[in-house]
C-alpha cells in the first residue's frame, strides 16, 4: 500500500510543479503586458503539442462517446492552467495521504 500512496505523492508535487510553472508564466506575461493574462489550459496544451489535443479529442470521440468532449472537457480546457493543475495536485495529494498515528511517532 505504501508504493501506492509513493504514486500519488509523485504525481501530486509533478502536477503541482506543473501549476508553478504555469502560475510564473502567467505571471510574466501579466507583468509585461501591465493587464492580468491567464493562460488557459486549452491554449497552453495547443502551443506545447497541437497534435496530441487533437488526437486527444478524436480518440475521446471515438474510443468512449462523441457527447464526451463538448460538455465535459472543453469547459476544463477553458480554465486556467495554473488552477486546473493545482486542483489535480490536491486531488492526488489527498489520495495518497496517510493519517498519523494516534499515540505518535516514539509510542511502543
Amino acid at each position: 500500500m505504501r508504493i501506492v500512496e509513493g504514486v500519488f505523492r509523485l504525481l501530486s508535487a509533478l502536477a503541482l510543479l506543473a501549476a508553478i510553472v504555469a502560475g510564473t508564466f502567467d505571471s510574466i506575461q501579466s507583468v509585461s503586458a501591465s493587464s492580468v493574462r491567464l493562460t488557459s489550459l486549452g491554449n497552453a496544451w495547443l502551443s506545447l503539442d497541437p497534435e496530441s489535443l487533437t488526437f486527444a479529442e478524436t480518440s475521446a470521440g471515438t474510443y468512449i462517446s462523441p457527447d464526451l468532449w463538448r460538455p465535459f472537457v472543453a469547459p476544463v480546457l477553458a480554465q486556467p492552467a495554473f488552477a486546473v493543475f493545482l486542483g489535480v495536485a490536491l486531488v492526488f495529494w489527498m489520495a495518497g495521504y496517510r493519517k498519523p498515528h494516534f499515540a505518535g511517532r516514539f509510542s511502543a
